[in-house]
Protein backbone atom coordinates (compact mmCIF):
# COMPACT_ATOMS: atom_id res chain seq x y z
CA UNK A 1 0.00 0.00 0.00
CA UNK A 2 1.38 3.14 -0.56
CA UNK A 3 0.41 6.89 -0.15
CA UNK A 4 0.40 10.11 -1.87
CA UNK A 5 1.03 13.10 0.08
CA UNK A 6 0.48 16.39 -1.90
CA UNK A 7 1.05 19.73 -0.42
CA UNK A 8 -0.81 23.13 -1.27
CA UNK A 9 1.10 26.74 -0.94
CA UNK A 10 -0.31 28.54 1.90
CA UNK A 11 -1.41 31.39 1.11
CA UNK A 12 -2.35 33.95 3.27
CA UNK A 13 -3.47 37.73 3.20
CA UNK A 14 -2.97 40.52 6.04
CA UNK A 15 -6.19 41.14 6.84
CA UNK A 16 -7.44 37.68 7.12
CA UNK A 17 -4.91 37.27 9.94
CA UNK A 18 -5.78 37.09 13.73
CA UNK A 19 -4.42 40.65 15.12
CA UNK A 20 -2.00 40.01 17.87
CA UNK A 21 -2.96 41.71 21.20
CA UNK A 22 0.10 43.65 22.70
CA UNK A 23 -0.44 44.42 26.45
CA UNK A 24 1.55 47.10 28.37
CA UNK A 25 2.38 48.20 31.53
CA UNK A 26 0.05 46.52 34.33
CA UNK A 27 -1.41 44.38 32.03
CA UNK A 28 1.37 42.91 31.07
CA UNK A 29 3.12 42.51 33.91
CA UNK A 30 0.33 40.50 35.38
CA UNK A 31 0.33 38.49 32.39
CA UNK A 32 3.77 37.59 33.66
CA UNK A 33 3.42 37.44 37.07
CA UNK A 34 0.01 36.15 36.83
CA UNK A 35 -0.75 33.99 33.96
CA UNK A 36 2.85 32.76 33.46
CA UNK A 37 4.41 32.20 36.87
CA UNK A 38 1.45 32.10 38.83
CA UNK A 39 1.76 34.37 41.40
CA UNK A 40 -1.50 36.37 41.66
CA UNK A 41 -3.56 35.27 44.61
CA UNK A 42 -5.51 32.50 46.23
CA UNK A 43 -7.93 31.40 49.26
CA UNK A 44 -5.84 33.33 51.99
CA UNK A 45 -7.58 32.47 56.03
CA UNK A 46 -10.67 31.16 53.77
CA UNK A 47 -11.10 34.52 51.97
CA UNK A 48 -10.32 35.28 47.89
CA UNK A 49 -7.40 36.94 47.71
CA UNK A 50 -5.28 39.17 45.09
CA UNK A 51 -2.58 41.51 44.41
CA UNK A 52 -4.94 43.91 43.41
CA UNK A 53 -6.18 43.96 46.92
CA UNK A 54 -3.53 45.72 48.59
CA UNK A 55 -2.19 48.07 45.88
CA UNK A 56 -3.53 51.82 46.84
CA UNK A 57 -5.53 54.17 45.07
CA UNK A 58 -2.40 56.42 44.40
CA UNK A 59 1.08 57.00 46.21
CA UNK A 60 4.86 55.17 45.41
CA UNK A 61 4.92 51.19 45.22
CA UNK A 62 8.16 49.99 45.02
CA UNK A 63 9.00 46.70 42.88
CA UNK A 64 9.61 45.36 46.77
CA UNK A 65 6.31 46.40 48.00
CA UNK A 66 4.71 44.61 44.83
CA UNK A 67 6.23 41.43 45.14
CA UNK A 68 5.97 41.69 48.97
CA UNK A 69 2.47 42.32 48.41
CA UNK A 70 2.26 39.13 45.10
CA UNK A 71 3.40 36.61 47.71
CA UNK A 72 0.66 37.95 50.59
CA UNK A 73 -2.07 37.61 47.87
CA UNK A 74 -0.50 33.89 48.05
CA UNK A 75 -0.53 33.85 51.69
CA UNK A 76 2.68 32.97 52.00
CA UNK A 77 5.83 34.89 53.54
CA UNK A 78 8.96 34.99 51.54
CA UNK A 79 11.04 36.43 54.73
CA UNK A 80 10.18 32.47 56.51
CA UNK A 81 12.73 30.83 54.21
CA UNK A 82 14.58 33.49 51.93
CA UNK A 83 16.50 30.75 50.51
CA UNK A 84 14.15 28.97 49.21
CA UNK A 85 12.19 31.98 47.55
CA UNK A 86 15.20 34.15 46.24
CA UNK A 87 15.02 33.13 42.90
CA UNK A 88 11.32 33.94 42.93
CA UNK A 89 11.73 37.45 44.55
CA UNK A 90 14.08 38.33 42.19
CA UNK A 91 12.24 37.02 38.83
CA UNK A 92 9.32 39.14 39.91
CA UNK A 93 11.18 41.89 41.11
CA UNK A 94 12.59 41.91 37.21
CA UNK A 95 9.51 41.95 35.56
CA UNK A 96 8.22 44.79 37.87
CA UNK A 97 10.87 46.91 36.74
CA UNK A 98 10.80 45.44 33.21
CA UNK A 99 6.92 46.08 32.37
CA UNK A 100 6.18 49.17 34.43
CA UNK A 101 9.91 51.10 33.44
CA UNK A 102 11.35 51.80 36.52
CA UNK A 103 11.15 50.20 40.48
CA UNK A 104 9.22 53.07 41.67
CA UNK A 105 5.91 53.79 40.39
CA UNK A 106 2.77 55.46 41.20
CA UNK A 107 -0.45 53.17 42.64
CA UNK A 108 -2.53 54.77 39.69
CA UNK A 109 -0.61 52.85 37.19
CA UNK A 110 -1.02 49.55 38.41
CA UNK A 111 -4.98 49.15 37.52
CA UNK A 112 -5.74 47.05 34.46
CA UNK A 113 -6.27 48.87 30.89
CA UNK A 114 -9.34 47.63 29.68
CA UNK A 115 -9.40 48.89 26.08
Amino acid sequence: MSFVIRTLPLVACADSLPLMETKSGYNALMDEVCVGRGWCGGIVDGQPSHVDDFIPESGPVTADQFVEWLFMADGMDPKEDPSKWQKHVQGLREAFIRHMGHDIVDASLLKWALD
